[in-house]
Parts: structure tokens; sequence; C-alpha cells
């Protein structure tokens, strides 16, 4: 498959491609890139060219989440084997948002506040 300069010319793969130097200056050791569904073979492809381990999650079928960055990264995610972002623990939200590079103060407060939502909700 031969790609050219246009193909990534979308917004959304000019901030995909965005997201790939961002990684690769180690900016990031892991980004979460959600797109259109059709976009997702020019993104792989993308990828394996530039040895970029990722997994991919479904989210509907014309919209896809791209995890890609470092390998254990990669494989935590993998592990984690949920469909979807919300049916993550309170706990797996908190390790994704520090493997993405989150504010650490502001991920903590997330999951207390996830913690106390849930905590008001059985009483």
């Amino acid at each position: 498959m031969q790609n050219n300069c246009s193909e990534y010319k979308t917004p959304e793969m000019q901030v995909f491609v965005h997201h790939i130097y961002e990684y690769k200056k180690g900016l990031r050791n892991l980004v979460l890139h959600t797109m259109p569904a059709e976009q997702l073979n020019k993104a792989e492809h993308y990828l394996i060219k530039r040895e970029i381990p990722y997994f991919v999650q479904h989210v509907t079928p014309k919209k896809v989440n791209i995890f890609f960055g470092n390998l254990h990264c990669i494989n935590i995610i993998k592990n984690v084997n949920k469909n979807s972002l919300n049916e993550f623990t309170d706990e797996e939200d908190f390790m994704l948002g520090i493997m993405l590079g989150y504010d650490r103060l502001k991920q903590c407060e997330r999951y207390l506040s996830r913690k106390n939502s849930k905590k008001l909700k059985v009483s």
C-alpha cells in the first residue's frame, strides 16, 4: 500500500502524525488517539512502517481508539482486556491516565471523585 502526503492532510491524520512526533521525541510513553474507523488502515500502515507497537479498540462501527507507544504500556492495555474505556475500573482509569501522561494530581482528584461518587450511590 503506497501512501502519499495528501492522504495525511485530514485534521484527524494531522493530529495522529503529531502524536507520533511527540512519542518519538519522548514526550509521551503512550498515546490514545480516537479517529474515524475508515482511516484505521492508513494509521496502522503508518505505525507498522515505523515499528511502533499499537492496539486498536473499536468504539463504534464508525470510530476506533488506537493506543500506541511503549510496548509495556500497550501490553498493560491489552491485559486490562476491556472493550471500552467506560468499562475501566477506577484503578484502571487512574493507571491509564498516568500512562498517558496526564497531570498526576488531577488523576488523583479524578480517582477520588469517582470513588466518592460510587460510595454516594451505594448509600
